[in-house]
């Protein structure tokens, strides 16, 4: 079995120096650097050795999941970029030009930061998202990066150095009061970036003070995470994998439901030997793993890539859980895959693998409403039509009710869908806005230091070529 213990990061200012890269012709090499300037790059030992087949470079999925491509930025943008560094433009010319592309590729979806953070006696909670009645999501400042980036990352601007693209905190304290607040909440969700980038130690710091709180409501402790793909290690060989076995078994100990929600894009990632080990540690100590990931174009839009997936999710004793549809931000147009197509390759993947397998939810849309499935294509008055459902909603109320959008083969978020029959709106984008309105009110009341709800954690383990502390 791999051993590999020792963790090496490359990010942009080493990627002329990653061996496989430096192979490249200039002018490829000079496009990866202009769109790695705005879009973040993070790569590692274990991904370029044992996960990237060079030989299908540029085509290989794992390769395109994981390093820039210049069809990432608008034509124009990516002349831009690499006219800057083709003459030796000053970092600051350079770094401007980046800002200006970054705030025009919808950094923060679906209402993450205006609508998602709660207030608590007239103030932001910082690094909380309270979405859904039942889930908190917790982003501890440590866990903000992630042993490699993807390419498609939804939560990209957590990672380009932005002061108001950044949002995580730094105690458990006002977790806990916040919990204590909300009865409602039965499951806490930490992620990132990637918590399991933190040592052990400091992930206890954070889960300790829940478990000590002793929370009636408390049901479960998720922790999302791409290190079973990207660095398996962490769990197996790692100078503290044991302490955080101990610690997973510890939160079941409490009676609480601990589980990982791997993200799992390609079935080449749980194929190494040491990925394998490192499900079956995980799950020796009861810990359930669940796996997720979205429709990637030119990574997994292909029905039997997802049936071999989900059956490899199954074989390694984890549980499918959702395919999402890609977010609309970053280089959206690049990964995107409409819905009509999205639905197609979901239905043909779902009926090849067994009833195990078919726990599976999708495809989804983790849309400001709430997620919506598509969940098939119905004939009404001789035409088709999408049938839609929320799985999760902002209103409770929503949850599992049934709707109509007309047919589109184009469209690829729910915002680009009309309603059918010709209505004006969809029946829950009323109260929606209403909702944004409200909130638009309570920001007014914030004083200028409140109403920054987003600041920047410098990220010294982020620094190029450092060594990651798992």
């Amino acid at each position: 079995m791999l051993q590999q213990s020792s963790y090496r990061a490359f990010t942009l200012r080493d990627l002329p120096a990653i061996p496989q890269i430096a192979a490249l012709p200039a002018d490829q090499r000079l496009q990866l650097q202009a769109v790695a300037n705005v879009l973040p790059f993070r790569v590692n030992r274990y991904v370029l050795d044992h996960l990237i087949d060079w030989s299908r470079v540029p085509d290989d999925p794992i390769y395109q999941l994981t390093f820039p491509q210049p069809e990432m930025l608008d034509a124009a943008d990516l002349s831009t970029m690499t006219d800057l560094l083709h003459r030796g433009a000053p970092a600051g010319e350079v770094e401007a030009a980046a800002r200006a592309i970054q705030h025009r590729l919808n950094p923060h979806p679906a209402g993450q930061v205006d609508l998602n953070v709660p207030f608590e006696g007239g103030r932001e909670v910082r690094g909380v998202q309270h979405k859904y009645h039942e889930t908190v999501l917790f982003f501890p400042a440590q866990g903000q990066t992630c042993h490699a980036y993807c390419t498609y990352c939804f939560r990209w601007a957590q990672f380009v150095g932005l002061e108001d693209l950044k949002f995580a905190a730094r105690e458990a304290d006002q977790l806990v009061a916040y919990l204590r607040n909300h009865p409602e909440v039965t499951s806490v969700l930490f992620t990132g970036g990637d918590p399991l980038v933190m040592r052990t130690a400091l992930l206890r710091r954070y889960i300790e003070p829940i478990l000590a709180a002793k929370l009636p409501q408390l049901a479960s402790i998720r922790i999302g995470t791409k290190a079973l793909a990207y660095w398996p290690q962490r769990f197996v060989d790692g100078p503290d994998a044991d302490d955080l076995m101990r610690l997973f078994e510890e939160v079941q100990a409490h009676g609480l439901h601990m589980a990982l929600m791997a993200h799992s894009s390609h079935p080449r990632e749980l194929q190494t030997e040491i990925a394998q080990a490192a499900f079956r540690r995980v799950r020796s100590t009861g810990t359930v793993i669940r796996c997720q990931a979205p429709l990637i174009r030119r990574v997994n839009d292909d029905s039997a890539i997802w049936a071999e997936l989900w059956r490899e999710q199954v074989r390694a004793g984890a549980v499918p859980y959702y395919m999402f549809v890609e977010r609309d931000t970053g280089p959206k147009e690049y990964f995107k895959v409409p819905l009509a197509r999205a639905h197609a390759i979901f239905r043909d993947a779902y009926r090849q693998v067994s009833g195990l397998g078919r726990s599976v939810r999708g495809p989804s849309m983790s849309a400001t409403p709430g997620k919506v499935v598509l969940d098939g294509v119905i004939d009404v008055g001789g035409r088709p039509h999408f049938v839609l459902k929320f799985l999760q909603a902002r209103n409770p109320e929503w949850v599992g009710r049934l709707f109509l959008a007309e047919y589109d083969d184009r469209a690829a978020w729910l915002d680009e869908l009309r309603p059918a029959g010709g209505a004006a709106q969809f029946f829950f984008e009323s109260e929606m806005d209403e909702f944004k309105r409200e909130r638009r009110r309570q920001r007014l009341t914030l004083t200028t230091a409140d109403a920054t709800p987003l600041r920047l954690i410098r990220d010294d383990a982020a620094r190029p070529g450092s060594e990651q502390p798992q």
